[in-house]
This record gives structure tokens, C-alpha cells and sequence, in this order.
């Protein structure tokens, strides 16, 4: 990716923040997410008092997109703070996030944690999700029978 793409991906991020609803934590995020046709798909987390049916805002893009039809994606931005305060660590995405992210994308997605626009970490999926468990693993041509 060229800087200016990660420049606009991060900038896409931090917009989606603003539509964060963190009313228990006050810890707002945002994600954008990057469809391999070049669309990109903000998400925001969203709170809720009962804490289960919260959803995160990585997740909130990718459900945005698959709802769309889209199922491809190359790269994701993530940014966090508490409200009104600059991070002084990035926002990696949680285990259920980087599951589900893992279903549609697999260890090669590209993964920017920002603090800013210049001040920001780029790994990939697999770095962050080791052995992920995906598709391919149900899939009876990569299992061989058990003995």
C-alpha cells in the first residue's frame, strides 16, 4: 500500500469514529475496511447497556459490506481512544473481530493500527491471528482421515 492510500484508509477510520455510540465504556473506534474493488466500508462501534449485543466496529464494516454482496477485501484501518483523548496505544481488533474478518480475508489482509494519521502500525491479519481457523480448514480435500 502507498502512503496515501494508508493516509486515506486512517482518515476513513477516524471519520467512522464519529458515529461511535460508547456511552458505558467512552472508548469510541472506528474501522474502514477495503474492498478489493477499491470501495471502503467505515464502521463504528456500538455499546449496548446489556454489553452482549455489542458489536465492535471492525465487525460493524465487514457485516456493512457482506450485506452488500461484497466478500473480498485487502486492507483495514483501526483507530481508538477514549473519548476526546489521543491513544497512546493503538487499537488492534479483539478475537471475535479477527475471526470474523478471518472468514472473508484470511492472514494476508492488510491491518493498519493508527494513533493518527502519522503515527500508525501495518501488519497483516496472520500476524495478528496466527493459525487462524477459516474456510479451507472444513474443506474435506485439505483433511486427511484420521488413522
Amino acid at each position: 500500500m502507498t502512503e496515501q492510500e494508508i493516509t486515506a484508509l486512517i482518515r476513513a477510520a477516524f471519520a467512522a469514529r464519529g458515529f461511535a455510540y460508547a456511552p458505558y465504556s467512552d472508548f469510541k473506534v472506528g474501522a474502514a475496511l477495503r474492498a478489493m474493488n477499491g470501495r471502503v466500508y467505515g464502521g463504528c462501534n456500538i455499546e449496548n447497556a446489556a454489553l452482549g449485543p455489542t458489536n465492535c466496529a471492525e465487525r460493524t464494516a465487514l457485516f456493512k459490506a457482506v450485506s452488500e454482496g461484497v466478500r473480498e477485501f485487502d486492507a483495514i484501518a483501526i483507530v481508538g481512544s477514549l473519548d476526546g483523548r489521543k491513544n497512546e496505544l493503538v487499537t488492534a481488533p479483539c478475537g471475535i473481530c479477527r475471526q470474523a474478518l478471518y472468514e472473508f480475508c484470511g492472514p494476508t489482509l492488510t491491518v493498519i493500527l493508527a494513533k493518527a494519521e502519522d503515527d500508525y502500525l501495518v501488519t497483516t491479519l496472520g500476524a495478528l491471528l496466527p493459525y487462524g481457523f477459516g474456510p479451507s480448514n472444513l474443506d474435506p480435500a485439505q483433511s486427511a482421515p484420521q488413522a
